[in-house]
């Protein structure tokens, strides 16, 4: 992956879940309020997160009010693997501050985020938003035979310190 994509992701049109359409599958795996590592892990026999980048980057505007006026962050991008299938790509927008406030989250490596997070005495969740992606345009790894894939992206407090996750459901994960 790239900035590139961490910038269409930025450009796609969130919307509020109760403005769409979702099928029930759909709206359970994009509406999940608890970790969708969690949520992976049991159902499969191998579960495995592949980091694909860890690289610092000033934070587009779109993203510097939304993670309380800071200015560069650590994108980490990674797929996260069931059974050795691709079923999410996940891109998170680490702050530095919050990395400095919360030091562990630097050096997460190939360690889930969401195992992580959801341990986290103080967290708190803003909205799920969500989007329909163009597939092609994600330029996944894997060619995807859908055209249009599932996205959500919400804000994350932990200690009142930002991050921003964003999750890109691939076809395979309704069918666990």
């Amino acid at each position: 992956m790239s900035i590139t994509t961490a910038h269409y992701l930025l450009q796609a049109h969130w919307q509020t879940p109760s403005d769409l359409r979702l099928q029930p599958v759909q709206s359970s795996w994009l509406l999940e309020t608890d970790s969708l590592t969690a949520r992976l892990k049991s159902r499969c026999r191998h579960f495995r997160v592949q980091m694909l980048s860890e690289q610092y980057y000033p934070l587009p505007e779109r993203l510097q009010a939304q993670l309380a006026g800071a200015e560069s962050a650590l994108l980490r991008e990674v797929m996260l693997h069931c059974d050795a299938q691709v079923m999410i790509y996940a891109q998170s927008w680490l702050p530095v501050s919050t990395l400095a406030a919360i030091e562990p989250l630097a050096r997460l490596g190939d360690q889930p985020l969401g195992e992580f997070i959801f341990r986290h005495p103080e967290l708190q969740r803003g909205p799920i938003e969500v989007a329909v992606l163009d597939a092609t345009a994600l330029k996944l790894a894997a060619p995807l035979a859908e055209q249009a894939v599932w996205a959500r992206r919400s804000v994350f407090w932990l200690a009142k310190h930002p991050l921003q996750v964003v999750e890109v459901f691939m076809p395979e994960v309704y069918q666990l």
